[in-house]
């Protein structure tokens, strides 16, 4: 095994090394000329001077002689021909680029590529890409297509293009191993981006690696965590400088169905993958689409395991018993609530409580049943304005419940510090809709103008807030938990008033009424707030399959905690209920006496 791994260091020093050292000695001029440095020639017997009158200043050239390339220029002076340049070379930079792939060939073989955690040096496999990427960009072709380099574990192909080419694209069939099937990669050069090259011909050339990514070593940084396994092949790209944009398909490696991708580009300077210059615009179960920016810096492209998408049985179970339970629970709660409104609305307290409870339960309960839509939503990239409306809609009303969950606990605080004074009804009804649904319709329409224009509201992979590429998550998560810290911080203002004697009988009521109300600001709000602080845990790569669970459970069964805890535990809806039930019996039996009553008296006049 030592002497393997030795053998793969020397191969790598070659790899680093060659074509520096052929970089010093050779200069290339107007595609496959190359200029050698002061020195004498590597040369056969070649012509030392023009045929022709020699005129001061003239020049002229020669060709090399017989199995060199390049030419010999000469200048005439004092009626004599000097030689002034020369670019005679045996070796060409296409036939060094194909030594140079051979060697690569063979130190990227999948029989070579466990010998690659013996090298100490963990840069060397980017310095491979890095260095076959450069090499390549010296390539000159001379037919209108070319398959430049045809190796097992390396490919590379190239073209003519300008601003009248349609639409190009290679096409690449490489196999992990040699028994294994071959995994597909495309790359196509957009026709708009074609547009944009001057009408003289230009050239694109790529190269494709199948088992490159799992050699690839990123440099380490505290928002990354690593491995991040690569699921395709890496394809590089080499390209006009008016070009900046290309589509990539690639073939998944794993192919299961929690295998979700993350388009990237290799960044050659941090040496690390870089989420921001791709766009993923379609993740299947087989293959994923992507739209990425080539740069000088970043012209290497794959897809990455996304460690975010957890798809398990457990989550789909949890999350479909919960929904359904929460669904059912809200709309009895809205049932509880139409029955005993007349018997519990007493005062603008009592009043405005109960119209918090109501929109709470319509907020969650519309929430939940767009949150189902999203989840079942068959997502291709024509569908993407509607995944935009469905995120919007469960955006806003899930702030909605959050925001009514404020008013609620400033309700409190107004119910408090208010003793003389009692605010209309009417003016409690508008405080109470502009910060339940104004607030949230100003957040969610602000998020999705600031995302839209860089197609950053969605995930790639699911019809909710996106956060890899512009964090439009914080603008649920932000809002939710800080209000859940200033309900928490209401609660602690109620238990320290309360604790003094109140005066007067109405003042000792309403006292009482604030106490229950906040003692469910107090459950509700914890439960609520953990929610969203577990589903935030969730977005932490490698988080335990455990958090997801717990999120899960706990967002799924909210309707029946507002149930329980909002309506259910409230001694006084309890009693509204009890005598809604006596009323309704004593109704029937009123019916039933009536209906029996002429009977009695016909047999009472036939006695």
């Amino acid at each position: 095994m030592k002497s393997q791994a030795t053998m793969i260091c020397y191969l790598m020093l070659f790899l680093v090394t060659e074509y520096s050292c052929y970089a010093s000695k050779i200069h290339i001029k107007d595609g496959d000329k190359l200029q050698r440095p002061e020195g004498k020639p590597k040369t056969a017997r070649i012509q030392e001077k023009c045929h022709g009158p020699c005129i001061t200043s003239s020049n002229c050239s020669q060709p090399c002689a017989q199995h060199f390339r390049g030419e010999i220029g000469f200048i005439c002076n004092q009626n004599k021909w000097q030689k002034s340049t020369e670019t005679c070379t045996s070796l060409s930079v296409e036939t060094l680029f194909e030594s140079y792939s051979k060697v690569a060939n063979h130190v990227l073989d999948t029989a070579a590529i466990s010998n690659w955690a013996f090298i100490p040096y963990k840069n060397a496999s980017s310095d491979l890409l890095q260095s076959v990427n450069f090499f390549a960009r010296q390539l000159h072709i001379h037919n209108e297509s070319e398959n430049i380099v045809d190796e097992l574990f390396i490919q590379t192909k190239g073209f003519h293009i300008n601003h009248n080419t349609t639409q190009k694209s290679f096409n690449f069939s490489m196999s992990m191993s040699n028994s294994t099937e071959g995994i597909l990669g495309i790359i196509e050069i957009p026709k708009e981006e074609l547009w944009n090259l001057p009408p003289n011909t230009s050239q694109a050339i790529s190269i494709a690696f199948p088992t490159l990514g799992a050699i690839l070593k990123e440099a380490h940084s505290h928002n990354v965590s690593l491995p991040r396994p690569v699921n395709g092949l890496v394809l590089s790209v080499i390209l006009p400088e008016r070009l900046k944009q290309i589509l990539l398909t690639f073939e998944k490696i794993n192919k299961s169905r929690n295998a979700r991708a993350q388009c990237v580009g290799w960044h050659s300077r941090k040496r690390k993958w870089d989420e921001s210059v791709c766009k993923t615009t379609l993740d299947v179960r087989n293959k994923v689409k992507c739209r990425c920016n080539y740069t000088n810096v970043v012209m290497s492209f794959s897809i990455l395991m996304s460690p975010k998408s957890i798809d398990n049985k457990v989550l789909d179970y949890v999350t479909c018993i919960g929904l359904s339970i929460s669904i059912l629970s809200l709309i009895l709660c809205l049932i509880i609530e139409a029955t005993v409104w007349s018997r519990v609305v007493v005062t603008e307290i009592s009043y405005m409580r109960h119209v918090c409870i109501v929109n709470i339960a319509v907020s969650l309960l519309i929430a939940n049943v767009w949150f189902i839509i999203a989840s079942n939503f068959n997502k291709k990239p024509q569908d993407y304005n509607w995944c935009v409306a469905v995120t919007f809609l469960s955006h806003f009303f899930y702030l909605s419940l959050f925001f009514w969950m404020l008013f609620k606990a400033l309700l409190i605080m107004y119910g408090i510090l208010v003793i003389f004074r009692r605010m209309i009804k009417s003016r409690l009804m508008v405080i109470g809709f502009a910060i339940g649904y104004g607030c949230p319709l100003i957040i969610a329409v602000t998020t999705v103008a600031i995302t839209m224009p860089r197609k950053a509201y969605v995930r790639p992979d699911a019809c909710w807030l996106n956060w890899d590429n512009s964090k439009a998550l914080l603008a649920f998560v932000i809002p939710a938990l800080v209000i859940v810290a200033v309900n928490l911080v209401v609660v602690l203002v109620v238990a320290f008033n309360t604790q003094r004697p109140s005066i007067g009988s109405s003042k000792s009521q309403d006292v009482a009424i604030i106490m229950r109300i906040s003692k469910n600001v107090a459950i509700l709000t914890p439960l609520l707030g953990l929610t969203w602080g577990f589903g935030i845990a969730t977005l932490i790569e490698g988080t335990s399959l455990i958090f997801h669970i717990i999120f899960a459970l706990l967002n799924a069964f909210q309707g029946f905690f507002i149930l329980l805890f909002g309506t259910i535990m409230d001694h006084k809806i309890r009693d509204a209920l009890r005598m809604r039930m006596s009323s309704l019996k004593g109704r029937s039996r009123v019916a039933e006496n009536a209906s029996l009553s002429p009977t009695n008296g016909s047999k009472l006049m036939n006695r």
